[in-house]
């Protein structure tokens, strides 16, 4: 479904008039505000249930001036931006002194992104002529696995969207391509510590490497806040947890025999007993992405004692997909031997 005219338009004004609108990337879904209005802006830690210091990214439409928000643009940005932009990056930057604190979550960097989806670019071009930043995170509760539908976000925001709700209006764009969250890398401290992976993503180390000449480092305990590096985070609501392919059938007969309700999200065929619901997404990383959150919203539809998830290869490309599976397991720990113990 392509969003017409009027609705670009519409939506555009309500995002001018303070409202929340929320949005399709080509990562995952986004709930989006005015990034210069702090009271718009604190609706979405509002509706989304997100501690106001945990900072939001702001999009911007592919002819924003980068000066507005950023108080410098870095060489290394503008090489990254040339390479990358639009797409699934965010560079953190120093931001500028107009910048609202509500957007960064009171640090003095700032998150930028300019999306490839169409839907997204038209709505940023509408908002203030192309001249604003929407400040959008993924459109889900504070830590639930993120929307890459617009039903997934009627899903989540069932009672708030509408007229009387907290959010003006979902703009359907189809399924988002990537299907994990931009790949986002900390420029504020190039001078002492180079290019920084905060959270990686479709887009890779190697790959920033390749145009910046030096790999990007692991954050350290300095780093800059950024959006979804929590350590638990893209939970969905039944438990999480990660087992080789080796142990998969194994594990599966072990908490059969015990009555125990399990689902499975694997990437290669297995002889598993009948009647248990399973999904099997492509093995490549890419085609994992994109199926990977839609995934994790049916099977935790079924209710479940668990969701037992075929741990992914290990190789760089698939970063960002272990990245999230990680944290989507992460308050799931030893939840499998709970379950045989009959917990």
């Amino acid at each position: 479904m392509t969003p017409s005219a009027d609705d670009i338009r519409r939506a555009a004004a309500l995002l001018e008039s303070g409202r929340l609108v929320a949005f399709p990337t080509e990562t995952v879904y986004g709930l989006g505000a005015d990034a210069e209005d702090p009271a718009a802006v604190a609706q979405i830690y509002a509706a989304k249930g997100r501690p106001s210091t945990h900072p939001l990214i702001v999009h911007l439409a592919p002819e924003a001036d980068l000066g507005q928000w950023a108080r410098e643009v870095p060489e290394a940005a503008k090489k990254l931006i040339a390479a990358f932009w639009p797409g699934p990056l965010t560079l953190i930057m120093k931001k500028s002194l107009q910048v609202p604190d509500a957007a960064t979550g009171g640090q003095d960097t700032i998150g930028l992104r300019c999306p490839s989806h169409p839907v997204a670019q038209a709505l940023l071009r509408a908002f203030k002529q192309g001249r604003g930043g929407v400040a959008a995170p993924s459109a889900n509760r504070f830590g639930h696995v993120s929307p890459t539908t617009a039903q997934h976000v009627k899903d989540e925001f069932r009672d708030d969207i509408g007229d009387s709700g907290r959010i003006g209006m979902v703009l359907d764009g189809g399924q988002s391509q990537v299907g994990i969250e931009s790949t986002i890398i900390d420029l504020s401290r190039w001078e002492t510590h180079g290019p920084v992976l905060l959270r990686p993503g479709h887009i890779g180390a190697d790959a920033i490497a390749a145009v910046l000449g030096v790999e990007p480092r692991l954050p350290d305990a300095a780093a800059p806040r950024a959006s979804g590096t929590l350590e638990a985070h893209y939970a969905p609501l039944a438990p999480v947890a990660l087992v080789s392919s080796g142990e998969l059938v194994a594990t599966v007969a072990q908490l059969h025999a015990v009555r125990k309700r399990v689902v499975l999200l694997c990437h290669t065929p297995h002889s598993l007993p009948t009647g248990i619901a399973q999904i099997s997404l492509p093995s490549t990383p890419e085609g994992y992405a994109h199926g990977l959150y839609a995934a994790l919203r049916v099977l935790d539809g079924e209710r479940a004692d668990l969701i037992l998830v075929e741990a992914p290869p290990a190789a760089a490309a698939w970063q960002g997909v272990n990245d999230r599976l990680r944290r989507a397991a992460h308050d799931s720990s030893g939840v499998i031997e709970r379950l045989l113990d009959g917990d």
